[in-house]
């Protein structure tokens, strides 16, 4: 068979396998084990998934040794077993390849902080990585693939560590975010121009994000480097479906975003998590088309919240919804809401933020919505944001609350403590895991869930604390929920959005809306509990922002007319793909106008003067400009 380097030397496209870790979890290896161990404790299970994705078309399949590093063994008591688990994870992949592909040693990051953010020195981390690299090469691996790194002077250790022992050639991938940098905020024109200059023979991406924001990132490394570029990114991002988590970009997605990379310059192409050889296949197949070569547990069912009414205390007269807030008082009266939700700031500055929302307050916008750690990402608290809004400009604030983040003391805390500062308007919600985020080894603490939070505001309302003990005024929240038109299981949304009413909720907002028909149905649904509705608007920018939203960001549904009406449009143009959202955002608003009481518009990129233009729909927002030309 032709030495890899030799066959990266030509033109071809080469097809990588996809995820390690899906497929044993799917075939009922639970994660909280090792998987690495498998090389030794099942050896046939490892084997025969390698063998799948042999089957499917990839050229190179990788070791099952991502974690196989001294320190990360060590948390399983297996940091005695490095050698042999490596050499055997080698041995087993080269019986699944036989002669029909290659053998990459899969080497991921030490799990540990270097210098100089944390105590282990360079020299340190490189024997780490050498220690993995030397029994891989003994159990006889044609090259290297260092992925999912964060941190630049990490990955260069581990390149330092293969140059020393050895010439074959070597995969150098890191991760990034959402906003395309790494989550130490290194760009990918920086980690490129590096790596490029530190030897790597191929330099690409993988894991952290889906296909969409890979070629984003993919298309700005090309501009800096002639080395070969390779993609490996998960099946979207992952969406909780019964309390598990299940990456939803489907295999044709994944091969049509395969052709993409590829025209984008990549050479080397396969998944990370969530790929199947089911998605190997597809992608194989796409790219012969184009070369001639190539989590979390199920959560038990939420228990039906307490009437608080039965349990307030004698003395405490609750305050009436219409008393509570302006935006609290126009609920109440039905009157119709309007809001733009606007991301808290990634440092301590909110000037910009600040700046942006003064123009929501000038339009006449009733709220802003302010989401707390979105996508698992690191913001500043959406409360401390919420409040500069309130006191600085004098625009109502929604304060988007999860509970990923705090145990119940902790939420306990800082709700009596929103409740001192004037805060009022509340959505609550569960949050996302922080998987999705840029610190995946982050706990996640949700000790309740969303409908649980509902009925902890709707006690504190009564005076009551969460163990029905008196906490003398009782605080005055209107309580938000989220809502799911789109959800995968209808019945399972709408169970749980009866208990969020039983337990409290006063108004929903909903998911992006862009199938009407399907938010009409969904509303006939919950009629016997109805509360007021708010629907969500997302002006698109662009086919691919279309694509990703229905492909990439859970509990959102983007229809084939308007996928169409967006591709054309794109085809045109940047500008005419925008003007175009925008319309597409104004029809969707007047057509759900008379089914829902208030709107909240998300704001792309953070352009609060683009979604106000999705305003001008209404009457009452017709006369004032608010045009996003005038940036």
């Amino acid at each position: 068979m032709e030495k890899f380097r030799d066959l990266l030397a030509g033109d071809q496209i080469t097809v990588f396998d996809g995820a390690m870790g899906t497929q044993l979890y799917a075939k009922g290896i639970y994660i909280n084990r090792s998987y690495d161990e498998l090389n030794l404790t099942n050896p046939d299970l490892v084997r025969e998934v390698h063998q799948e994705y042999v089957r499917a078309g990839a050229d190179v399949i990788e070791t099952n040794t991502f974690g196989a590093t001294a320190h990360n063994l060590q948390q399983y008591g297996l940091d005695g077993s490095l050698r042999e688990l490596n050499i055997t994870a080698a041995r087993l992949a080269r019986e699944a390849a036989g002669e029909r592909c290659h053998v990459a040693g899969a080497i991921g990051p030490l799990g540990l902080r270097i210098e100089p953010y944390g105590p282990t020195s360079f020299d340190e981390a490189k024997e780490m990585f050498k220690q993995q690299i030397s029994a891989l090469l003994e159990g006889g691996v044609d090259l290297f693939v260092l992925e999912t790194f964060s941190d630049i002077s990490e990955i260069r250790q581990a390149l330092q560590a293969v140059r020393e022992l050895c010439d074959l050639p070597v995969v150098a991938q890191m991760t990034i975010l959402s906003d395309g940098n790494t989550s130490y905020g290194t760009t990918p024109e920086v980690f490129t121009t590096r790596l490029d200059e530190w030897g790597a023979d191929v330099i690409g991406l993988n894991c952290g994000v889906g296909p969409a924001d890979v070629l984003t990132a993919i298309e700005k490394m090309r501009a800096v480097t002639d080395k070969k570029l390779s993609a490996q990114p998960n099946a979207g991002l992952p969406r909780d479906v019964q309390g598990r988590q299940f990456y939803m970009c489907s295999p044709e997605y994944m091969a049509k975003y395969a052709k993409r990379l590829i025209q984008a310059g990549v050479k080397v192409i396969g998944g990370c998590c969530g790929t199947t050889p089911a998605h190997v296949k597809l992608i194989s197949d796409a790219v012969r088309a184009v070369s001639p070569r190539k989590q979390r547990a199920a959560a038990a069912k939420p228990a039906r919240p307490a009437r608080v009414e039965e349990l307030q205390p004698a003395d405490i007269q609750v305050v009436p919804l219409a008393e509570r807030s302006n935006w609290a008082r126009r609920i109440a009266n039905g009157e119709f809401v309007t809001t733009v939700e606007v991301l808290p700031p990634k440092g301590c500055d909110a000037a910009k933020t600040l700046d942006q929302i003064r123009l929501l307050k000038t339009a006449g916008v009733n709220a802003v919505n302010i989401p707390d750690g979105p996508r698992a990402q690191t913001r500043m608290s959406a409360q401390a944001t919420a409040l500069l809004v309130e006191r600085e400009i004098g625009l109502e604030a929604v304060l988007h609350y999860c509970c990923r983040d705090r145990n119940l003391l902790g939420m306990m805390s800082d709700l009596l403590g929103a409740a001192a500062l004037g805060l009022r308007n509340l959505l609550l919600i569960t949050g996302d895991p922080p998987k999705m985020g840029p610190y995946p080894d982050a706990t996640a603490v949700f000790d309740i869930d969303s409908i649980g939070l509902t009925n902890m505001v709707s006690k504190l309302n009564h005076g009551l604390d969460l163990g029905n003990n008196p906490i003398g005024c009782p605080t005055s929240f209107c309580i938000g929920v989220g809502v799911n038109p789109g959800a995968i299981n209808l019945e399972e949304e709408i169970k749980r959005f009866e208990y969020k009413v039983e337990a409290g909720a006063e108004y929903a907002i909903t998911q992006p809306v862009f199938d009407v028909g399907q938010l009409r149905d969904f509303l006939k649904l919950i009629e016997h509990v109805r509360i007021p509705v708010i629907a969500g608007i997302w002006p698109l920018v662009s086919y691919r922002n279309a694509e990703f939203l229905h492909n990439e960001v859970p509990g959102v549904r983007v229809t084939p007319a308007i996928m169409e009406r967006m591709r054309r449009a794109s085809d045109t143009g940047k500008e005419a793909a925008r003007d175009e959202g925008l319309q597409i955002a104004r029809e969707s608003l007047l057509e759900v106008r008379d089914l829902i009481q208030g709107v909240q518009v998300s704001a792309p990129f953070n352009n609060v003067r683009y979604a106000l233009e999705v305003f001008e729909a209404l009457p009452e927002f017709g006369h004032r400009e608010t045009s996003a030309s005038h940036i």
